[in-house]
């Protein structure tokens, strides 16, 4: 597979895996062997970039809880020289939402147990999880700088941050690249990209394919299993598959003009927009994950994304969802 750099230098592949629905927000965890057996085909795909969390955790079928940092550790293991394994700290999951503690105490409690579940001495990207409005940007930062030191992470960055929060980090310690929602139905962070040129910043786009609805797969009156978050998404309601018709129709019109997939297409787009960002799909099935890897050979001119662009902003789209709630 093609690659990519974030930051000043670390190589990844264009199109990478997130690994969170192996075990978190999609029903039932996923049987660790097959997940495990899905992480390995994807290395023999050419990906090259595996994200997980410390809190991507969700009940197996018996009961028992299943850790997303445990099977990806398992997995890569094999590979671990060369491979980069991306993961996060600084929330955990409460009826109200996300909770973020980003305490410095937290902080390195939070990676020595990341280490150990996934069987490595180092992270390659560590990732603040969410922003603290209780701990200063500064203050993070400064624990990133002595876990370098430390050699038990390599490259930091910042997940769902804005400029003010970007720069303020940056400045202490020099953030690698940014992870935020990004997709055709979500654009809201497209503001950030003159400054991630300015600082050298790259960007990990999760949730590409807005939780799988621009994949064109699913339709009307679709149920997922329980504890599926996608039973309670915006853009899964009836209403929103038909506001939706125009977007899935020229994103079909565009899959027939290049011989493509709608993901492929939905993944092509940002990819080709900037050589800076990185999509992240994630998928419990190694077909989808193949499917998804052939984006990064979906060539789109500059005057392709732009005519494209101006059509998503003319285009009606409804409702998508945006992320947890964060309890302050």
């Amino acid at each position: 597979m093609k690659k990519r750099v974030l930051g000043k230098d670390l190589e990844v592949s264009a199109v990478s895996l997130g690994c969170m629905g192996f075990t978190h927000a999609y029903g039932p965890a996923m049987d660790e062997k097959e997940a495990v057996k899905v992480i390995e085909q994807a290395v023999d795909m050419g990906y090259l970039y595996f994200d997980t969390a410390e809190c991507y955790t969700g009940n197996r079928d018996d009961g028992s809880i299943a850790y997303n940092e445990d099977l990806v550790g398992e997995a890569l293991k094999p590979y671990r020289k060369n491979v980069v394994i991306a993961s996060k700290f600084g929330v955990h999951h409460s009826p109200q939402g996300l909770v973020t503690d980003l305490r410095p105490e937290t902080i390195r409690k939070a990676v020595d147990g990341s280490l150990k579940r996934l069987q490595t001495d180092y992270i390659d990207l560590y990732y603040q999880h969410r922003i603290d409005p209780k701990v200063p940007a500064e203050e993070v930062a400064g624990v990133m700088t002595e876990l370098m030191k430390e050699g038990k992470i390599l490259h930091w960055g910042i997940s769902e941050t804005d400029e003010v929060y970007l720069r303020k980090a940056h400045a202490v310690c020099p953030v690698t690249c940014i992870q935020n929602r990004y997709s055709m139905m979500a654009r809201w962070y497209e503001s950030l990209f003159p400054v991630l040129e300015e600082l050298q910043v790259g960007y990990v786009a999760f949730s590409p394919l807005a939780n799988g609805i621009l994949s064109d797969t699913f339709g009307k009156g679709i149920k997922f299993a329980e504890g599926d978050y996608r039973n309670f998404m915006p853009q899964y309601k009836d209403e929103s598959m038909d506001a939706n018709q125009e977007l899935m129709e020229y994103i079909r019109s565009l899959s027939a003009e290049k011989k493509a997939t709608p993901a492929q297409i939905s993944l092509a787009w940002m990819i080709n927009k900037k050589p800076y960002i990185v999509p992240i799909p994630g998928s419990r099935k190694a077909e989808r994950v193949r499917e998804n890897a052939g984006a990064a050979d979906i060539e789109l001119t500059a005057q392709e994304v732009e005519e494209i662009d101006e059509k998503l902003n003319h285009i009606e789209i409804s409702g998508v969802f945006g992320g947890s709630a964060v309890k302050k």
